[in-house]
């Protein structure tokens, strides 16, 4: 059997090594299109503030880790796939053909249509060579612009304020993170981050990248009138599955890759994972792009399953889950933490102290939840929504006071005799 594995992110990698598992003697190869071993894009603020060097954001520490699992890779670039004749072109000029292939090629980071944003000096933080470029000029002293202030670019906030650069964070939307965190929430990190030295315009569109005067290499213009003199601006405005390559395949797409619950495609022996996959949404039953890590994991396992024994591992759905570190300031959403129509919440809030629970429920189960400042219930909030456990008595309890989730956990799973854990 010979498969063939487009992306060297966290889903091919866990792929191939389950691949490997489930076919011992079958013929593996990973094709990643970056000049560098395989990585983890979430590990790159942790080498822009010196935590960690280049090696420590490989996925694989050990020397020799494919060569051992008898893993051939190959890094070029995917071109084209044909699903009929069972083959992938390669930007050298070369092709393979497989008996299964696995699509999981990631997303890329979008870049705004603002005019000036190719100038030298703007970058996005997506990849390890961006990164090189960052830590040039993310200095003390030096001023920085950040143009988005989503689950990414506040993930990169954080290493560019700890950096000692003069930061200025940009965001279009009336809060920070809008897709994670609700006003209240979003505001508190607002605030938490002004309190920490960093300075963030919220309902700001930057409106051109100038040519800077004096010091300064570039000019930042936004529209509500203000001009921000930079030495360096980071767009971090989003992200977009890389299906590109697939046109004319044979395999449908739609924000990603659809696929089924066994995570194959349209085109038969041909599966998708990770950021690249339309997959199914836990709680919706819908099938969209998650692009977080830990579905991208759990993809590339139940794929690599599936590609070698059958269609008898179904993907139940990923929870959307998001945690971040702000600063110091943890925050996380879970699910439906926007909530559903004729459903009941709970929120608690203490803005001086920075911390806020907000709960959604369906009926008589917990089915959403945001929080900020607290960590100790972050499984048990999971546990919940993925155990869809009646909560009883527990709901009206919860909406009185929204922190007794622990309690709330262990009466209800006990209740009904599970063998629930949390996770």
């Amino acid at each position: 059997m010979q498969h063939i594995v487009i992306g060297a992110g966290p889903a091919g990698v866990v792929a191939v090594e389950h691949l490997r598992t489930f076919d011992p003697d079958g013929k593996i190869t990973l094709i990643g299109d970056e000049p560098e071993p395989p990585y983890s894009r979430m590990a790159i603020p942790y080498y822009l503030i010196n935590k960690i060097d280049e090696r420590g954001t490989h996925l694989r520490k050990s020397a020799g880790h494919f060569d051992a699992l008898g893993v051939e890779m190959l890094q070029d670039k995917v071109t084209a796939v044909d699903s009929g004749a069972k083959t992938v072109s390669l930007a050298g000029g070369a092709s393979a053909s497989y008996d299964k292939l696995l699509i999981a090629t990631g997303a890329s980071a979008l870049t705004p249509m603002i005019p000036g944003v190719e100038s030298e000096g703007v970058y996005r933080c997506w990849t390890l060579a961006d990164a090189r470029n960052i830590i040039r000029l993310a200095q003390p002293g030096n001023s920085v612009v950040l143009i988005g202030a989503g689950f990414i670019g506040c993930i990169i906030l954080e290493a560019l304020a700890a950096s000692g650069a003069d930061l200025t964070v940009v965001e279009v939307e009336n809060r920070m993170v809008p897709r994670m965190l609700n006003d209240t929430a979003g505001n508190m990190i607002q605030k938490w981050c002004e309190d920490h030295g960093v300075k963030v315009l919220t309902s700001t569109k930057v409106e051109a990248i100038d040519k800077g005067s004096g010091d300064r290499a570039l000019n930042v213009v936004c529209d509500n009138g203000d001009s921000i003199a930079a030495d360096m601006v980071i767009t971090a405005t989003g992200v977009r599955s890389n299906i590109e390559f697939l046109t004319g395949s044979g395999v449908n797409v739609d924000q990603g890759v659809v696929v089924d619950e066994y995570l194959q495609s349209s085109a038969k022996d041909v599966y998708a994972a990770g950021d690249v996959a339309q997959g199914k949404d836990f709680s919706t039953g819908g099938f969209n792009v998650q692009a977080i890590q830990p579905t991208a994991v759990e993809h590339g396992r139940i794929a690599a399953r599936n590609m070698v024994q059958g269609h008898g591992h179904v993907h139940r759905g990923s929870v959307n889950m998001n945690v971040l570190d702000t600063l110091g300031l943890i925050s996380s959403s879970f699910a439906l933490w926007m909530g559903v129509d004729g459903g009941d919440s709970a929120e608690v809030s203490d803005p001086n102290r920075f911390r806020y629970v907000n709960l959604q429920f369906k009926d008589d189960m917990l089915v959403g939840a945001s929080t900020l400042g607290l960590t100790e219930h972050v499984g048990v909030i999971r546990g919940l929504i993925e155990s869809k456990v009646k909560l009883d008595g527990w709901k009206d309890k919860l909406k009185q006071d929204p922190t007794r989730l622990m309690e709330a956990y262990i009466a209800s799973t006990q209740a009904l005799g599970h063998n629930a854990h949390v996770i």
